[in-house]
């Protein structure tokens, strides 16, 4: 039962961390995060915009999967948003979003001492984060009896399985599980077993929301 469709696992960031360095004179304080939308990681620079207001520059980028972005914040073309972005792909994460705030100190540093600044402050900010690997979860819709509720509850307390709502009918009890895709085998098994074949389980398709 265990699809093919699943996205694959992903390293992200455990929460926000952040790293500062003065570099000339200038400020440079780096915030990272993880994001899993291009809403949510603009969300954060708009965030450390209201909370510095003063700052220089709020340069940035973040890789989400496939899709990127990256800003400059009026510093010259390719010294800012290009080397985060590369800091981010250099660091081996994803769902990434990382914004480095300029406060300037009245040295210029130069094309070279911008990249540099900017590329590595990110690339020491992720460095020194919290990791952890994402895997993707199998969605599963089972209904049981309600004599059998209680054989259910033992068989997923016994997994790392997410519950969702459930829903209650005139014969028993339907509601969502997420499961690894090793898991899925055994919920279907045990559950059988446990219910004496009464039980249900149907394997949504991956993005389903599968609202009732």
């Amino acid at each position: 039962m265990v699809g093919s469709d699943l996205p694959a696992p992903f390293v992200t960031l455990a929460g926000p961390h952040r790293w500062d360095a003065v570099v000339e004179n200038s400020e440079f304080l780096a915030f990272a995060d993880r994001a899993d939308s291009p809403e949510g990681a603009l969300a954060q620079l708009g965030a450390l915009r209201e909370r510095y207001p003063d700052a220089t520059h709020h340069c940035w980028a973040y890789r989400i999967g496939g899709a990127y972005r990256f800003g400059d914040d009026g510093e010259p073309g390719g010294t800012a948003g290009g080397p985060i972005l590369r800091a981010i792909e250099g660091q081996g994460v994803d769902h990434v979003m990382v914004v480095v705030v300029r406060f300037y100190g009245g040295v210029k540093l130069g094309t070279g001492g911008l990249a540099r600044a900017y590329g590595g402050g990110a690339a020491e900010c992720l460095r020194t984060a919290a990791r952890v690997t994402v895997r993707a979860r199998r969605a599963l819709r089972v209904s049981v009896p309600f004599e059998f509720l209680g054989g259910l509850y033992h068989l997923l307390g016994s997994l790392d399985a997410v519950r969702g709502e459930e829903a209650y009918s005139g014969s028993g009890v339907s509601l969502r599980v997420e499961v690894f895709p090793e898991d899925v085998g055994g919920v279907v098994a045990g559950l059988r077993d446990a219910s004496r074949g009464a039980a249900e389980v149907v394997e949504l398709p991956w993005g389903d929301t599968d609202s009732d």
